[in-house]
């Protein structure tokens, strides 16, 4: 596993803009977010956007990110919003790509499979050709889908993963697993500066209200007063991650020395039971759970090893599932006009 971002490199990273070494001019750090529109997206962009170093370039296609999230920046002078498709060039000067476009939800990639490995493949090579020409380090949001249903328990970065190639699941998982070889080709052949964050379950304010994600789903269905859905066997287990520990981690890996590939994500493991009932119990406790059919290649279990995380990056978690929970049933509550009982 590469942790050195000199690893296997033959070139010299290109040199990005002059004005970086201007005698007389300080210019600001250039900052392009793609799917900056998205859930983890936006709050990327918020915690970049408050240094005031910062110039933050949002490019989105909006299939699933929303405006609304990035509302309280349009029109900022240090702000700039563009619809544009990833599998389309982009030609603009920046010093730092956060590459994140790509629908992250079983709901939307299921209903898009070609256009999500499109994003994935096409994508990423175009945001690699761009940082190629102008200089810039650009950091890949990759995914825990590429362990698949992993043999291996936790998953450190080591194990090269279980994915099923031709499943229904496979525009995500081996699109993003295509998306880390191309990442490392253009390292080795034309020295770019890489970063590669494999991302586990994220929770948080702005996701999908219906976007068939487990966390999000239990919050709407106690919100509305619908059976917490669980699928079988309800053993299964995930890891979850509020969304402000996540881009402290994609920061901390952008900021520093090595190329990863590195998970990011909570090591506290939830049976899906257990979340259905934390949920039950926070938000509604009149709701029942009921048992539902599975997906296929749904992965049995889902635990980060996150020793390197901590080790090179200094991260750790710190929200706690049972205070999370609550900041994201106030966000669901808003959205979907559902006020608090007293």
């Amino acid at each position: 596993m590469a942790t050195n971002s000199s690893n296997g490199a033959t070139k010299q990273p290109p040199m990005p803009s002059p004005l970086r070494f201007s005698k007389f001019f300080q210019s600001n750090m250039r900052i392009l977010v793609t799917g900056g529109a998205g859930f983890i997206g936006s709050h990327l962009v918020d915690r970049l956007m408050e240094n005031e170093k910062n110039e933050v370039v949002v490019a989105d296609n909006f299939f699933t990110g929303s405006k609304d999230n990035l509302k309280k920046w349009i029109g900022h002078p240090r702000f700039e919003l563009i619809r544009h498709d990833v599998t389309e060039q982009l030609l603009i000067e920046v010093d730092q790509i956060y590459h994140l476009a790509c629908p992250a939800s079983p709901i939307f990639y299921k209903y898009n499979p070609v256009k999500t490995i499109k994003t994935n493949v096409i994508g990423t090579l175009n945001m690699l050709g761009l940082a190629k020409r102008v200089g810039a380090r650009i950091l890949l949001t990759s995914t825990s889908e590429v362990y698949g249903d992993p043999l291996v328990h936790p998953q450190p970065e080591s194990y090269w993963g279980n994915v099923n190639p031709i499943g229904v699941r496979s525009c995500y998982d081996e699109g993003k697993r295509v998306a880390e070889t191309l990442m490392f080709d253009y390292h080795r052949q034309h020295g770019i500066e890489i970063r590669i964050a494999r991302i586990f379950n994220t929770y948080g304010p702005r996701m999908n209200i219906d976007d068939g994600r487990v966390v999000s789903n239990f919050i709407a269905q106690a919100l509305r007063g619908e059976p917490l859905t669980v699928q079988v066997p309800g053993t299964q287990t995930r890891s979850f991650c509020y969304v402000s520990d996540m881009v402290d981690g994609l920061i901390r890996l952008m900021e520093g020395e090595n190329t990863g590939p590195i998970n990011i994500g909570n090591p506290g493991e939830f049976t899906m039971i257990e979340l259905a009932e934390n949920v039950k119990e926070l938000i509604n406790p009149a709701v029942e759970i009921k048992m539902v059919e599975n997906t296929p290649d749904d992965p049995r279990q889902r635990k980060p090893d996150i020793t390197n995380a901590k080790e090179l990056l200094g991260w750790e978690p710190k929200v706690k599932l049972r205070d999370g929970l609550p900041l994201m049933e106030e966000d669901f509550r808003l959205r979907l006009g559902v006020p608090k009982k007293n």
